[in-house]
């Protein structure tokens, strides 16, 4: 969901995490998607909030960062 012309934020729904190391893991794995500026992880609510450059980061490329960390993405929320 773009937010602007020169920015982006996106919010998934990770399934799995269970403790701060699992938060930093999602961090770490998101954050190192090229074009990610920012990354806020909630443990309790399973949110992953990204920020990044618009046409930059796209949301397989975020799905894909937290799959090859071990947890799961919930699809069946985006965008509803």
């Amino acid at each position: 969901m773009p937010s602007s012309s020169e920015g982006m934020e996106l919010e998934l729904k990770v399934e799995g995490m269970s403790c701060q190391h699992c938060v930093a893991a999602v961090t770490n794995a998101v954050g190192s998607v090229p074009g990610v500026e920012d990354v806020t992880v909630d443990l309790a609510t399973g949110l992953v909030k990204v920020r990044g450059h618009a046409g930059a980061v796209q949301r397989e490329e975020m799905i894909e960062a937290i799959r090859a960390a071990g947890y799961a993405v919930d699809t069946r929320t985006e965008g509803d």
